[in-house]
């Protein structure tokens, strides 16, 4: 009787863990997407944005103006091969003293945001 006790007590113990497990990994999904490819390329992307906008700074402290993501990779400013990370699309919106890069969302809908932008205070919008 007391192994049975003992070991229903270590079953209950597995399903609570389990159960405050998977609400902890609901909760840390980027975009509230519970798919997790979705999760992945959002992390890419706003790692990309990152990428994006120090480089832009970076040619900004030099040239004194902002460019495109075309001019910082001719620059060797940039060294990330194309304006895309799976479903999201790159573009930069540029004026004399402030830039806007914008990844925007071409795939099927998967709870994921439909754009995600950063600017030259490298804070990030979804």
């Amino acid at each position: 009787m007391k192994r049975i006790a003992g070991f229903l007590g270590l079953i209950i113990t597995v399903a609570i863990g389990a159960y405050i497990y998977s609400r902890q990994a609901q909760s840390v999904t980027p975009g509230g997407s519970s798919n997790p490819q979705a999760a992945m390329d959002i992390v890419g992307v706003k790692g990309d944005l990152l990428a994006i906008a120090d480089a832009e700074v970076s040619h900004y402290a030099l040239q004194s103006k902002y460019v495109s993501i075309e001019e910082l990779r001719s620059a060797g400013d940039l060294t990330m091969p194309r304006n895309r990370r799976g479903p999201y699309t790159y573009s930069v919106e540029i004026s004399d003293s402030a830039f806007r890069i914008v990844a925007t969302y071409s795939g099927p809908d998967a709870g994921a945001p439909q754009t995600i932008s950063i600017d030259q205070t490298k804070h990030i919008t979804e």
